[in-house]
């Protein structure tokens, strides 16, 4: 029984020897060599990116050491976005709106937008966006409140710690697998590992450069607070006159109106006839004495003794 078991045993080690010395003369081969890992790799990353760089056998950049039990991580900061909302009546937009920048300025953030409007003539509503750092938030958020009546205000804030921690966690491990296939890209030597390594390659670059888009974003959203601030100015109601009819002063001032109205059309008038009257008059004047005196005088005509009608008989009396 004992020989048996030394036999077997004595089996087995022959068999792993004759293995060690097959993948040693197959590692001599540097074009199957380069291009075994590279086909694995690549046929791995076609089903999953994720998982074909756990399965190709990544470094431990996940936290964990050779024995497989994780590293402690240290506590990560918190990361929080802030949004407020403010509403608030003023008596003058245009100062009220200086004022805001000036207070974003000093608190070293920025305008993102603004504008402003006027409203039917009556009040002028301004609309500003500000950017300022998360530690001057509150300070910058009660100076624009007290800048005027207070209508309204919502503030928000929203934990992304894990969002933000998640990403980094992508990134890292995005880096460490472009770097890999850039690897197995330089030990390649068939064509057809190229290509596949190439495609792979140009896939997972697209992919970390989103993710670093994605953590500039939360970046800026995280290191500044966004205020939306609303400055409107009172309703200036117009005056209205609800009387029953015309009182003493207002046919007075009704009938002043229309007599300077008429004194002014009269004036108009007498101005639109005035040139065509001087024209007639010097006119007139050239005729009477100028014209007139040259004239030949016509002769009298004969004149006729009309005799005197004979006197009636007189009546006789009875």
């Amino acid at each position: 029984m004992r020989a048996r078991r030394a036999f077997a045993v004595l089996l087995l080690t022959a068999s792993l020897g004759l293995a060690g010395c097959g993948a040693g003369s197959d590692s001599g081969d540097g074009a199957q060599s380069a291009a075994k890992p590279a086909a694995r790799d690549a046929e791995g990353a076609a089903g999953s990116g994720q998982a074909a760089d756990e399965a190709a056998g990544a470094p431990a950049e996940d936290g964990a050491d050779r024995d497989g039990a994780a590293k402690p991580s240290a506590l990560p900061s918190t990361h929080v976005i802030r949004t407020a909302t403010l509403e608030v009546e003023v008596e003058d937009a245009a100062k009220a709106l200086a004022a805001a920048r000036r207070a974003a300025g000093n608190a070293g953030g920025h305008v993102e937008n603004e504008s402003t409007e006027r409203i039917d003539d009556t009040h002028v509503t301004s609309n500003v966006v500000l950017r300022v750092p998360q530690e001057r938030y509150e300070a910058v958020l009660a100076e624009l409140a007290g800048a005027g009546k207070l209508l309204s205000r919502t503030a928000d804030a929203k934990d992304v710690t894990g969002q933000v921690v998640d990403v980094e966690s992508r990134i890292a491990t995005q880096r460490a697998s472009v770097a890999r296939v850039r690897e197995l890209m330089d030990r390649a030597t068939r064509l057809s590992d190229v290509v596949t390594l190439e495609a792979q390659l140009s896939t997972r670059q697209a992919d970390l450069e989103s993710l670093l888009a994605q953590q500039a974003t939360l970046k800026d959203r995280t290191s500044l607070a966004t205020i939306t601030l609303t400055l409107s100015e009172p309703e200036r109601e117009e005056t209205s006159k609800e009387d029953n009819g015309p009182g003493f002063l207002d046919a007075l001032g009704g009938g002043w109106d229309a007599l300077v109205a008429t004194l002014r059309w009269i004036a108009v008038a007498v101005g639109a006839v005035a040139p065509f009257a001087a024209l007639g008059a010097l006119l007139y004047a050239v005729w009477r004495w100028l014209v007139r005196p040259r004239l030949p005088r016509r002769p009298a005509g004969p004149t006729t003794a009309s005799a005197p009608l004979p006197a009636a008989p007189p009546v006789a009396e009875d």
